[in-house]
């Protein structure tokens, strides 16, 4: 969703997403036997922001399975698509939460499951 907010700083249009959680954890991503343990940056309703790993060369669209422990008791283990690459971070969208995960990650998120924020692309 494009949104024209006037008065702001003379830039292009922001747009809405659904607000990212600031947390850190670990993370194993893993795709046709190979993986890497890399840690989460932040985590949203719908996707997920990981550090880079040294090495990975993934591409957008491509599908990873993502283990991501919280605490001594929550794991929570999802299937997600490359949306995005820069040279330090991988945005994954989810493609797939087992039905027994999706309470625990809406749980885990609390109010920014619900909340949507501004952004600016670039």
């Amino acid at each position: 969703m494009t949104i024209d907010k006037s008065g702001q700083d003379g830039g292009g249009p922001e747009q809405l997403r659904p607000a990212r959680m600031q947390i850190e954890t670990t993370v194993l991503m893993s795709s046709n036997g190979e993986s890497h343990p890399t840690e989460l940056v932040d985590i949203s309703a719908t996707g997920a922001l990981l550090r880079r790993p040294l090495g990975w060369s993934g591409h957008v669209g491509q599908n990873w399975v993502l283990d991501m422990i919280f605490g001594n008791n929550l794991h929570i283990h999802l299937e997600a698509a490359v949306a995005r690459i820069s040279d330090h971070h991988i945005g994954f969208s989810y493609s797939r939460i087992p039905e027994d995960k999706q309470v625990p990650l809406w749980n885990l998120l609390g109010g920014y499951a619900d909340i949507l924020e501004y952004w600016k692309d670039g």
